[in-house]
Formats: C-alpha cells, sequence, structure tokens
C-alpha cells in the first residue's frame, strides 16, 4: 500500500487537519508509521492532546482497511491524489502558510502553470457576468489558467468564460465526486474534458459544509499569482479569498462597479484598501509579463445580418428575443432564432437563464 493512500486516511479523522498533519510527519518517519502508534505513542510526540491522540487511534484501530478502501474508491471514481511530497503537487501552493497535505482531483494537475483567481458574489448583476466572463475568456486564451470555486455567480461566469477559450481549475469545498451546486454538473465535466482541474482536499463523498468553503478559499488564493475580485457586497465571502490572497503576498485586483450597486460595495472597499483598480484582462497580463494573442475583433466575424443584431446588443444589458425583435426590422425577425444560435456557437454573445442575450465582448 502507498504511502499517500495512508496519509489521506490519517487525514479523514476529524480535527486532524492539516496543519497537525505536517507537524506530524516531521516527527514520524512516515504516514504508515503513523497509522500503527497507540494513543500513548501519538501523545509523546507532543504534538496532539491526549483526546486528539485517543480520536487517532481509535480511527484507524476502527477503520485498518481505510487505506485500501480509499484507494480502490478513488480508482473506481476516476480520482487521482496526489500528495505536497509529490511532483505534480502545485509548486505556487506550497508557499502558503497552511498547504493541503493531499488534493483529490479529476482531470488534469499542471504543477507549473501560471494562474489567476477570479471569485465574487453568488448574487451578481448583468455587468458582473460580462465582467467575470470576459476576464475569464481573455487571461485563459493567453494561456493563464483560471482558478474558482464553481459556485453559483460568478465564479460559474469566470469558469465559462475561461471554457470558451482555455483551462480553467474548480477548487471544491466537497469532494471530488460530489457536485455543489448541482445545476453545476456539466460545467465540470466541460472543465474536465477540457483539459483543466476539479479538485479538493477533502476526500470522495464529502459533502458541502459551511466551514469547509474558507478553507477551500485558501486554495484558491495559493494556487494564483492574483485573486481578481469581480462583484462582492461589503460581507461577501469572496473578499476571505482577497484577505488569504494578501496574506500571502499575492496580487489582489478589485473590477470597480457602479456606486449605486450594493454587489460593488466590497470591490470599493478593496480598492481603498490598496487593491490595484482593473478595467482589463491585459493590464494583468502585463504585471504577470505575458503577451496576449492577437485578437480578431467581435465585428469581423460577423454576417451582415448578424451585425444588425449585434447592434443591438450590450454588454451589461441583456435583451430577450422579444426585445431584440423590436430593434429589428422585419425583413430579420424570421432568422432570429438561427442567427442568434450561430452568433453563441461563434463565442460572440451569451445567453443566460432567462433566455436573454448579450454580448461577450467589448468591441
Amino acid at each position: 500500500m502507498e504511502e499517500r493512500w495512508y496519509l489521506a486516511a490519517l487525514l479523514q479523522c476529524h480535527n486532524i487537519g492539516s496543519v497537525r498533519m505536517h507537524r506530524l510527519r516531521a516527527n514520524v518517519s512516515s504516514a504508515q508509521d503513523l497509522w500503527s502508534m497507540t494513543a500513548e505513542k501519538l501523545e509523546r510526540t507532543n504534538i496532539l492532546t491526549g483526546v486528539l491522540a485517543e480520536k487517532l487511534a481509535h480511527h484507524t484501530h476502527k477503520n485498518p482497511d481505510l487505506p485500501q478502501q480509499l484507494q480502490e474508491r478513488c480508482e473506481k471514481l476516476d480520482i487521482d491524489l496526489v500528495t505536497i511530497d509529490d511532483a505534480l503537487y502545485p509548486l505556487i501552493l506550497k508557499e502558503i502558510f497552511d498547504p493541503p497535505v493531499v488534493l483529490y482531483y479529476r482531470g488534469t494537475l499542471i504543477a507549473d502553470a501560471r494562474r489567476i483567481g477570479i471569485v465574487g458574489a453568488r448574487k451578481f448583476t448583468p455587468y458582473g457576468e460580462a465582467a467575470a466572463m470576459e476576464f475569464g475568456s481573455k487571461l485563459a486564451a493567453a494561456g493563464v489558467t483560471v482558478v474558482s470555486g464553481a459556485a453559483r455567480g460568478i465564479d460559474t461566469r469566470a469558469h465559462r468564460g475561461a471554457l470558451r477559450t482555455g483551462r480553467t481549475v474548480a477548487v471544491l469545498g466537497c469532494g471530488v465526486d460530489v457536485v455543489y451546486p448541482p445545476e453545476n454538473r456539466r460545467l465540470l465535466d466541460q472543465i474536465i474534458e477540457s483539459g483543466g482541474a476539479v479538485i479538493s482536499e477533502y476526500g470522495p463523498s464529502t459533502q458541502p459544509l459551511p466551514a469547509f468553503f474558507p478553507a477551500r478559499n485558501r486554495i484558491i488564493s495559493g494556487l494564483s499569482e492574483g485573486v481578481i475580485v469581480v462583484e462582492a457586497a461589503q460581507r461577501s465571502g469572496s473578499l476571505i479569498t482577497a484577505e488569504m490572497a494578501l496574506s500571502e503576498g499575492r496580487e489582489v485586483y478589485a473590477v470597480p462597479g457602479s456606486i449605486y450597486s450594493p454587489q460593488s460595495g466590497g470591490c470599493h472597499n478593496l480598492i481603498r484598501a490598496g487593491a490595484r483598480l482593473v478595467e482589463s484582462a491585459k493590464e494583468i497580463l502585463e504585471e504577470m509579463q505575458i503577451v496576449p494573442p492577437p485578437a480578431r475583433p467581435a465585428r469581423q466575424r460577423l454576417t451582415s445580418e448578424e451585425a444588425r443584431i449585434y447592434q443591438v446588443l450590450s454588454l451589461d444589458h441583456p435583451l430577450t428575443m422579444d426585445e431584440i425583435l423590436d430593434s429589428l426590422p422585419d425583413t430579420l425577425t424570421a432568422n432570429i432564432p438561427l442567427l442568434l444560435l450561430q452568433m453563441q456557437l461563434k463565442g460572440i454573445i451569451t445567453e443566460n437563464e432567462m433566455h436573454a442575450y448579450r454580448r461577450v465582448e467589448r468591441n
């Protein structure tokens, strides 16, 4: 049995987190040795209290086959496991104060990828949706891996934007075989299929709990050279990710918003506190010293009929099909559904859950 499965099995014990496990590993030669230690021996390490030593010893005694079972379950579910000692473990993540000891993942993990995190509110405006998708798309097109948490709202839009042009990584606050939120099942599959990864420090079947998400956020910021906050209210959870990034010396970028929108209050507070105001992915790529690929403007990819529709649409105010029809001459109306579909396939416009359409690019 490989060392990594003993390590993963040890971490399944409640209250034995990554900080304690790092300290235990520094004092005990192997995870397999830890697995076989009595409570008395564990307590003599002076790392665990008597209560925690008893809990860990009870966990290993009660579940003697857990390492083997964990390996078999991961193989069955096509889940890979990497430890902090492995070459595949993301290099930049090792630098944070509390790096996860193990990572479960589905998809493709790249140790030295250039990454930027994009986070924001679950309740978002059309403006925030447009910004998240544009930053995600243009950063991914330049070869940057976009990291986010696959949550409802801005996270999902950042992933979708990145999937249009490149690679993205979703960090979950549950097992990588658990879909949360449930409507993102297809999104997570697309991330894996497109060469990205879905990762977590939590084992298979672990359900999402509120306590897991702040810990998840440290991995988002830890994987990233910088974090972009697109929309965030003054008490948004995405600000926790920004604070973690700052504490680890990573760049924090904030997208400004309307002074009338409560969803922009958190971003404006970040800017007041010293976060860098950004209006385009180009600014971030310049900071990373990455030359963006030449882009062909959206207008150059349009037919004359599509161009008429494009003129009607905006970036931050989605229009329903009826609203689009009201703005166009009668000669175009019969072809509108087909034209909108063609424009979506070209990646020029996007449709939201309310079946309203907007531009994806500014030009």
